[in-house]
């Protein structure tokens, strides 16, 4: 039998399989959570959902991550349209969407998200709360059924403070109900979690204001109790970032020093694995801390824990050396993972990859609106006539 000469290529890192605390993935590429705001005004997962999530699955992808959902029937709520994990309804709608992506060989976590000060839209509440009574940075989010400034929250007060630290923990419980192999805690952004570890966010004066000690207590109260709540071997994820939403250019005040003394504080109240998140940013744009050490890897050396990294993943090259130089464990896609649904499967099979085009989330993020580019750009193409 005679041996080809041709250089084998080794098959991406990103295709190797990887142990998530006690899930074991099939491959390290995530979806990134993605608002949608398509559930019903009620926020009980649809059919379409259902759709959408499987659709990832049946591309290849290995973990499938909900986009944020809220977690109460008080302030937590963000947007119009956005599902939640509060009534029987939600976590029988959410067990459809569970049972899809189940099927098609993926697992599924959801993302438990508390909008805080820049909730935007809520069945439950006209006004809204965070950590102090500032009005947030910028403006709302038109994509997300936002118009104008924000409002400024009322100070939540202890009572407040308990009231959500429960919401989470019954959230969580309402998603195992729902059949998702883990949660995450949305500690990203610029939402509520996010909002009490920032600087110029937090201006409260008692045990959850002040230094950093102060403000990582609120996260770290809330992933304790939720670890509490499920037990020690659902996942339990929690996503932080250094940008927001609302104020793309914010960095930890203390670079390393502060990510260790976060990083180190998620450890210990029983994070399964960290997710930082770039908010829409170039991973290498965000992660470079002052020395040179990327936050990610950071994350990994403090904790001891998986990370995710995020941040134009869907770059073949970068993803490949975020993995091989030991910056991170898993990657995910959120913007290149819309365009590639199939990504780990084209990245396999070394096919090119599909541009991102923003019309799939303008002039609202929403499915329909997805429907509907797809739709026009099928129409539009239809409509040229080959040359002779």
């Amino acid at each position: 039998m005679t041996r080809s000469n041709a250089p084998e290529t080794a098959p991406h890192p990103a295709l190797a399989p990887v142990r998530l605390g006690g899930l074991r993935l099939p491959n390290r590429l995530a979806v990134a959570p993605m608002t949608r705001v398509s559930a019903t005004p009620e926020g009980v997962p649809t059919p379409d959902m259902a759709d959408y999530y499987a659709g990832f699955a049946r591309g290849g992808f290995g973990l499938v991550i909900t986009e944020g959902t809220y977690t109460d029937a008080v302030f937590s709520q963000g947007y119009l349209d956005q599902p939640g994990l509060v009534s029987p309804a939600h976590v029988e709608g959410w067990r459809a969407v569970t049972d899809a992506v189940h099927a098609e060989g993926a697992l599924m976590v959801a993302q438990l998200m508390h909008a805080g000060a820049i909730s935007q839209g809520s069945n439950y509440r006209s006004d809204t709360a965070g950590p102090s009574a500032l009005r947030p940075r910028g403006v709302q989010m038109p994509e997300y059924g936002g118009r104008g400034p924000w409002a400024v929250p009322r100070e939540m007060t202890g009572e407040d403070i308990a009231q959500a630290i429960g919401g989470f923990a019954a959230a969580a419980e309402n998603a195992r109900a729902a059949g998702f192999d883990g949660v995450e805690l949305h500690a990203a952004n610029g939402y509520l979690l996010d909002q009490f570890l920032t600087d110029y966010t937090n201006l409260r004066t008692d045990e959850y204001g002040g230094s950093l000690e102060g403000r990582v207590r609120l996260v770290a109260e809330v992933l304790a109790a939720v670890r509490a709540a499920v037990g020690p071997e659902f996942a339990v994820g929690v996503r932080v970032s250094q940008t927001k939403v609302n104020d793309f250019e914010y960095r930890w005040p203390g670079g390393a020093e502060d990510a260790k003394l976060i990083f180190t504080r998620l450890a210990e109240a029983g994070a399964t694995y960290i997710h930082v998140a770039s908010e829409g940013r170039d991973w290498i744009e965000t992660a470079r801390l002052d020395g040179g050490q990327t936050i990610t890897a950071l994350a990994r050396e403090i904790s001891g824990l998986p990370v995710i990294a995020n941040g134009n993943m869907h770059n073949v090259g970068q993803g490949a050396r975020v993995i091989a130089e030991g910056h991170a464990d898993l990657l995910s896609l959120g913007r290149g993972a819309l365009a590639n649904p199939d990504f780990p499967r084209r990245l396999a099979d070394g096919v090119g990859l599909e541009a991102f085009d923003p019309g799939m989330l303008h002039p609202m993020a929403c499915l329909r609106n997805a429907r509907q580019w797809a739709d026009s750009r099928e129409t539009a193409e239809s409509s040229v006539t080959p040359s002779a």
